[in-house]
Order: structure tokens, then C-alpha cells, then sequence
């Protein structure tokens, strides 16, 4: 076992019985510390429930064919946790991750403490460290009293679209979750509004107003859609005709409007061309991502079309459903999904807007964590939802199911594997394909 997943194995070990969501612990912690939320860069704090880490995939991208040194913080990571705290443009070393680690365990000395909230607090150490021109940092549950809101003066925050999820902790209502987002929103900020729920847009400008927060919300004061292939992308600055962005489904355009209307709010959007260079040039492993090779395509139905995706709640079905709906106009291929999910999770939703479309879904374990829904009973839901469904042991189990089922004469399929980040993180360390 390496020296960051025995320090982080500790580190699980304080984490409290029940998640109590709160800054006092956080707050207990950064005081030891010295706190290093106070010597950020300037930050740009993204909330929301679909769509956070795509934003800032294409902030960091602009900013850094800008020339800008761009630190990022997010969460899950997919394969190795260093995948979360990006410094000036690198992902952190084991060494250095080692050293924020155990400066914040001995600071801790011990105390409950959530996973996220120390591993948190180790990032705020290094990226208070390390210079650099922005922190674009990504909230991790709710906004209100999560970890990352201990920051007092953001440059600009986001709340990206908002969805039904996580409901045990921020409210069964999509106006308790829009208010629990809207916390991370500070007086004389200006905060990027992406389309919400006519109910969840009335709270955040209900919050925003009380707060003194200027607002810029899509549709209303910014559009951004593609348009012949291009982008286009329009503010009271005008309009701007832009390349398509490397990101795959329609919904990408609105995470590219988002981060161009962030920047422009903040004061950091760089010229045109760097807009440009960004668009086509970012990455964002794990969300609809096309797997062109590796052993895992080898395993299909000879020609088979493979996507991976981690969306996981009914607003991301929603986008990877028509994502995919827009790949069969484009060609038409008999639909499979490979399926695993948490237990936390919302699967009929998730599924329903995939009944007419997908014409089986293998439901599969979750291998890196006990958490997940069994096969049979995701199944049970997908079939729920109007979809033909059989349950599997894993994923070999599921592949060979599928090459039973497309016979040699049959148009090669387009297989969607999906459900979780966690099963996303799976596959593509089976694929060989590790985040950089």
C-alpha cells in the first residue's frame, strides 16, 4: 500500500458516524492551519448538481491557453485521488499530497473530522502554497455548509443546473436543494446562473437579493447554443461566433456559456482567441467520453461504438439521453446500457428518459465501494422506468451477455456503461486510461 492511501485510509477512520453538514469542524481545522483560505488566489466557487465539473473543465482549459497559471479543485476523483487538486496546471505529487496530508493530520490532532473535510483542508494548504493567477474550486455537497465555503470573497460564483440529488442532506425539494446551493453566494459577488427550475431560479434570486449578489443568469442576460456547427455565445458584450466545443452533447454548450459568462463576470476572460483555443482543446475524463480503443472495445461486438459516462441523477439522464438520442440521428445502432449506481441514487429517474431509446440495460456491481444498489434491484428499477433490464455479476459477465446478444450480422451496437463515477473510475483504470 503507497503512503498517500495509508494516510488517507487513517483519515477515513475520523469521519464521523453520521454527516452532520457543518463548518464548525472545517472552521475548527483552517484556524490550526493558519488559515490558508485566507492567502488563495482568487477564487471562482462553482455549486450546482450537473454540469460543475464540465464548467470548470472549460475555465481551466481558457485560462490556460491564456497563459495563466490555474489552480482547480473537484471531486470525485476517477482513478487516483491526486485527480482532485490540480496546482498551476499539474495534478498534485504524492509527495506533496503526503506533506499537506500529515500537516493537516497533526493539526487535526485527532478530532472527528469528515474524509472531505481534511482532504479539503489539504488543498487549501497547497494551493495557499503555491502561487497562482486563479482557484477555479468546486463545491462537494450542497453549497450552504460545504467544506469549500469557509472562502469569505470569491471573484464570481456559479451555481450550475440544479437537480433532484442527495436529498437526505439538502432537502426532498428542489427549492430546499436550490437554497442550500445558493449558501456559497457572497455579498457583492457576482454569481453565473445557469437554467434552472422556475422554482429553484425564484430562491436563488430571492437569496442573491437579500446578499446584494448581482446576478447574470442564462437565457436572460447571456445565451450561449450551437448553431452550424459553431458556438455561439452572446452577452450585453455582444456576440461572439465560436468552434463547437470538444465536449460532447448539447448540454456542453451551456457549460461553455457558463464558464465564458463566469470569466467575463470576474473580470478574467482573455481574449478571443484563447476562448477559442480552450473550447476545442479541454478534457473532462469520465462524461461522455468516447472509448476509441483498449481492451475493454476489444471485448465487445466487433465494431461496437463505447461511451462511458458518470452522470448519475435524473438531470443527468436526461442529458446523456439526449446525447445519445442525437448520436442515433446521426447513425443508427441498436442502444445498450451497462449500469451501476449508488444506492443513494435515484435509478428509475435516471433511466426513464432512456425507455424508447435503449433496447437492453446490464446492471452491474460497483467494485471500489460497498455503497452500491445490487444489480437485481437496479434492474428491477430500470425495467420500472420501461426499459428491458437483466442484472449481472460484473462487468465481463455483462460484456459477454452483450456479444450473445448482437450476432454477427447484426448493426454493431453503441454501448453506453454509466450510472456512477465510481463505475466511470473503474472502467477507465480497466481501459488503461489514466486522468493527466
Amino acid at each position: 500500500m503507497d503512503q498517500v492511501t495509508q494516510i488517507l485510509d487513517r483519515l477515513l477512520a475520523l469521519h464521523p458516524r453520521e454527516i452532520d453538514l457543518s463548518l464548525g469542524r472545517m472552521e475548527r481545522l483552517m484556524t490550526a492551519l493558519g488559515r490558508p483560505q485566507d492567502r488563495l488566489p482568487p477564487v471562482l466557487h462553482i455549486a450546482g448538481t450537473n454540469g460543475k465539473g464540465s464548467t470548470t473543465a472549460f475555465m481551466r482549459a481558457i485560462l490556460e491557453a491564456a497563459g495563466l497559471k490555474v489552480h482547480v479543485y473537484t471531486s470525485p476523483h476517477l482513478v487516483a485521488f491526486n485527480e482532485r487538486i490540480r496546482l498551476a496546471g499539474r495534478l498534485v505529487s504524492d509527495a506533496r499530497l503526503v506533506e499537506a496530508l500529515d500537516i493537516c493530520e497533526q493539526a487535526n490532532a485527532g478530532a472527528e473530522i469528515t474524509f472531505f473535510e481534511i482532504t479539503t483542508a489539504a488543498a487549501f494548504w497547497l494551493f495557499a502554497e503555491e502561487p497562482a493567477d486563479v482557484l477555479l474550486l468546486e463545491v462537494g455537497l450542497g453549497g450552504r455548509l460545504d467544506a469549500t465555503n469557509v472562502i469569505d470573497a470569491p471573484l464570481a460564483s456559479l451555481i450550475t443546473p440544479l437537480s433532484m440529488d442527495h436529498e437526505r442532506y439538502l432537502g426532498g425539494s428542489i427549492e430546499t436543494i436550490a437554497a442550500e446551493k445558493a449558501g456559497i453566494l457572497k455579498p457583492g459577488a457576482p454569481a453565473v446562473i445557469a437554467p434552472q427550475p422556475d422554482a429553484a431560479l425564484a430562491v436563488i434570486e430571492k437569496i442573491a437579493a437579500q446578499r446584494g449578489v448581482p446576478l447574470s443568469v442564462f437565457g436572460r442576460d447571456f445565451m450561449a447554443f450551437e448553431e452550424n456547427g459553431r458556438l455561439v455565445y452572446q452577452d450585453e458584450g455582444g456576440l461572439m461566433d465560436l468552434p463547437a466545443p470538444k465536449l460532447f452533447g448539447a448540454h456542453q454548450a451551456v457549460n461553455a456559456g457558463m464558464a465564458i459568462a463566469a470569466l467575463r463576470a470576474a473580470g478574467r476572460l482573455p481574449a478571443t482567441a484563447a476562448i477559442e483555443q480552450g473550447l476545442v482543446s479541454v478534457d473532462w475524463p469520465g462524461r461522455m467520453q468516447p472509448l476509441g480503443h483498449g481492451p475493454l472495445l476489444d471485448q465487445c461486438p466487433p465494431g461496437t461504438e463505447l461511451w462511458l459516462d458518470g452522470g448519475h441523477n435524473p438531470g443527468a439522464g436526461v442529458a446523456v439521453a439526449a446525447v445519445m438520442g442525437a448520436q442515433q440521428e446521426r447513425a443508427d445502432r441498436p442502444l445498450y446500457l451497462i449500469s451501476g449506481m449508488l444506492k443513494t441514487k435515484d435509478p428509475v429517474g435516471f433511466f426513464r428518459p432512456f425507455a424508447g431509446l435503449a433496447r437492453h440495460v446490464a446492471t452491474v456491481p460497483l467494485a471500489s465501494t460497498d455503497a452500491f444498489r445490487p444489480p437485481e434491484d437496479l434492474a428491477e428499477a430500470a425495467r420500472e422506468a420501461g426499459l428491458a433490464a437483466s442484472p449481472f455479476a460484473g462487468l465481463e459477465a455483462a460484456l459477454a451477455d452483450l456479444r450473445a446478444r448482437v450476432e454477427a450480422h447484426d448493426t454493431p451496437p453503441r454501448v453506453l456503461i454509466c450510472g456512477s463515477l465510481y463505475l466511470a473510475g473503474e472502467i477507465l483504470a480497466k481501459n488503461g486510461m489514466k486522468p493527466a
